[in-house]
């Protein structure tokens, strides 16, 4: 059992999770993920690990309420988790030798860039920050990046805090003001795709992080199959970071709606019924 240590809820369907797992929090590097399962009977789910605490023993999730599990986490008062797997994933390659890196986050895919952006900042590098959300109701971790940040953006697409318009307008304009040696986007697949199409126009090396349908988190059941390059790759041991501009963005926005319908249906049952024992 891994306890829970603090659940906090920033809106409706985003909230922070603060688990006791020391084993994880004292290996864990930035990029990784782990493996969830929230009930005896329930499935296995990846969530990224936002943040970690090796002197407390603590990893911090930040999830979104999307099926029965995120759901299950936010609204039952739990006071440990049955099952978590981690670190997975290979960590980021921190490039000592890029000095201006761009930071790209959308909804839910901020949380992910606070160690990255973290570890670049202790190796004394320029980060700039380009977060965005659907209004101001929806912002949150922007006080926890901005720790790491030399400039820090927030566009809304309603304008109701920051730019109105879309990080990738932003971005125009910060290339247009210092060319970045290295580009991050965590967030929406649209978004990512839209990132990875306006920085190759610019020749700028850009890393996406993938969270595509994952079962294992460990290569055997092949779920998490991405196209990179024209090739075949798992997600959960070869990723979940790829250079964006190998990543087939069609193919992956299909693969992540298969099983849409099934996930709709589970989460019903679960808040008409609960958790089946």
């Amino acid at each position: 059992m891994f306890p829970i240590v603090s659940k906090k809820k920033y809106n409706d369907t985003i909230f922070e999770l603060e688990v006791e797992a020391p084993k994880i929090a004292k290996n864990a590097l930035p990029g990784q993920f782990a493996v969830l399962v929230a009930h005896e009977n329930g499935e296995r789910v990846p969530f990224t690990l936002a943040d970690c605490n090796k002197e407390k023993g603590t990893v911090t999730f930040v999830i979104q309420v999307l099926g029965k599990t995120s759901s299950y986490l936010l609204n039952e008062n739990l006071q440990s988790i049955p099952h978590i797997t981690g670190p997975l994933g290979i960590p980021s390659h921190i490039d000592e030798t890029k000095n201006h890196i761009v930071f790209i986050g959308g909804g839910l895919g901020i949380a992910p860039l606070h160690p990255i952006m973290k570890a670049y900042h202790q190796i004394g590098k320029k980060n700039t920050c380009i977060v965005g959300f659907r209004n101001k109701n929806l912002v949150f971790w922007h006080d926890r990046l901005s720790q790491y940040a030399s400039k820090m953006l927030i566009t809304t697409d309603d304008g109701s805090i920051g730019e109105k318009g879309l990080v990738t307008d932003v971005l125009e304009k910060e290339i247009s003001i210092q060319k970045p040696d290295l580009v991050y986007a965590i967030g929406p697949l649209p978004m990512m795709r839209a990132v990875s199409e306006k920085t190759q126009f610019h020749g700028i090396k850009t890393i996406v992080s993938l969270n595509p349908v994952m079962v294992d988190g460990i290569g055997m059941c092949g779920a998490c199959r991405v196209t990179i390059g024209g090739v075949t790759r798992y997600a959960c041991i070869e990723g979940p970071e790829f250079d964006a501009s190998q990543v087939d963005f069609d193919e992956l926005i299909l693969r992540s709606r298969q099983f849409k319908k099934e996930e709709d249906i589970c989460l019903r049952d679960y808040l008409k019924n609960g958790i089946k024992k």
